[in-house]
């Protein structure tokens, strides 16, 4: 039987699947940040992104340990905590350097459950 872990691996996945969605229309920071729509969303599937992580098991986390957890959540706090202070540079940048990694990242540790 599938355990919670993997249930959550594929909420995690679809969350990076719109993330991507959401940021891929825009080449900065600053075009990305002035629609606020698709930066909101984009903001709020970070907090689900990190929700999603804080409910995995920590034996999971600790087998894949290649994963950073505890930045991913800690980017949950702090788009949750000082939304109005968030630095735009600092999210287009994990857009476009971690979010398609992460997501290659958890294509197989799905496969192997």
């Amino acid at each position: 039987m599938l355990n919670k872990d993997y249930y959550l691996l594929l909420s995690i996945q679809e969350t990076l699947k719109k993330i991507i969605k959401y940021s891929s229309d825009y080449l900065n920071a600053e075009d990305f940040y002035e629609n606020d729509r698709d930066f909101d969303a984009t903001m709020m599937n970070f907090i689900v992104l990190g929700e999603e992580v804080g409910k995995l098991s920590d034996e999971f986390k600790q087998r894949h340990d290649q994963i950073n957890w505890e930045k991913i959540y800690g980017l949950r706090n702090i788009i949750a905590h000082h939304y109005f202070g968030i630095n735009v540079d600092l999210i287009w940048q994990i857009v476009e350097n971690d979010i398609s990694k992460l997501n290659e990242q958890i294509k197989p540790l799905i496969q192997s459950k």
